[in-house]
């Protein structure tokens, strides 16, 4: 009997490890064609062989049409996953462990993709959002047609307000439930085998995660939309905030530096 026991122990285990990698190749893959579509895009923006004239025409500002406004919200959301599945890697794993087990006993329990599709469609919705703002900024002149800032002292501004919401306790509520997703799961009810509770639950994360990461974001208008090295700086930045066993000391970091780099762009530049 208990040999039994131990085969269905083991074969259980086994089944984990396979759904482990299933799911983080996918997650991979997804990262890997977002981050491909950043780099497409980034090169077609660079255009080396362009001359002078169509340079200035690209830069000369003009009204956006539907067209213009569904290109910046699709950059938005690939960028946003690109950037954000990372750091959101270990909180779906855990769900589709779970999701297994409860399987694995006869049990129904909604797919992994469930939980993935309301993460992302919480960031899909802050993507909207940026791209509104993005659109206002370009009417304002604070931001060129080719995505990067005007204003030293616009920049300025926007480093500050980073800074100081990174020492901000909601920062550090949102952050926490980041770092710590089986307590945020177990605040929030436990994992539930519908579609519809295992959709908002993951759009409920997300939300939080968009709450706690929204400020770094806001950097991509100071250092360049699509400058990839930037976006890659800020993912990187987003990572370490999440999992580094530091607590609270990288982002108030980020935060001092930030408030520090504004204030002397402000009265500097």
């Amino acid at each position: 009997m208990s040999g039994g026991i131990r085969m269905s122990v083991g074969i259980l285990e086994a089944t984990l490890r396979r759904d482990r990698y299933i799911v983080a190749a996918a997650l991979l893959l997804i990262t890997a064609l977002a981050w491909v579509y950043l780099l497409q895009l980034a090169a077609d923006m660079d255009m080396p062989g362009m001359d002078a004239a169509d340079m200035a025409a690209m830069m000369t500002p003009r009204a956006w049409v539907p067209a213009d406004f569904g290109f910046v919200l699709v950059m938005w959301i690939v960028m946003m996953v690109g950037m954000m599945t990372p750091s959101a890697a270990p909180m779906i794993l855990l769900y589709a462990r779970v999701a297994r087990q409860a399987i694995s006993q006869g049990r129904s329990f909604a797919a992994t993709g469930w939980f993935t599709a309301g993460y992302l469609l919480a960031w899909a919705g802050f993507s909207l959002a940026a791209t509104v703002l993005q659109w206002q900024l370009e009417r304002l002149t604070l931001l060129s047609p080719m995505m990067t800032s005007t204003s030293n002292r616009f920049n300025g501004m926007v480093l500050i307000a980073i800074g100081v919401y990174q020492w901000t306790p909601w920062k550090y509520a949102c952050l926490a439930a980041c770092q710590a997703p089986l307590s945020f799961i177990q605040r929030h009810g436990g994992f539930r085998p519908q579609a519809s509770a295992s959709l908002w639950l993951g759009l409920l994360h997300g939300a939080y995660c968009v709450a706690c990461c929204w400020a770094l974001m806001a950097l991509l208008f100071v250092g360049g939309v699509m400058n990839v090295l930037w976006i890659a700086a800020i993912a990187v930045l987003v990572l370490l905030e999440k999992t580094a066993p530091v607590g609270r000391l990288v982002p108030r970091l980020i935060g001092f530096a930030c408030v520090v780099a504004g204030t002397w762009l402000v009265v500097y530049a």
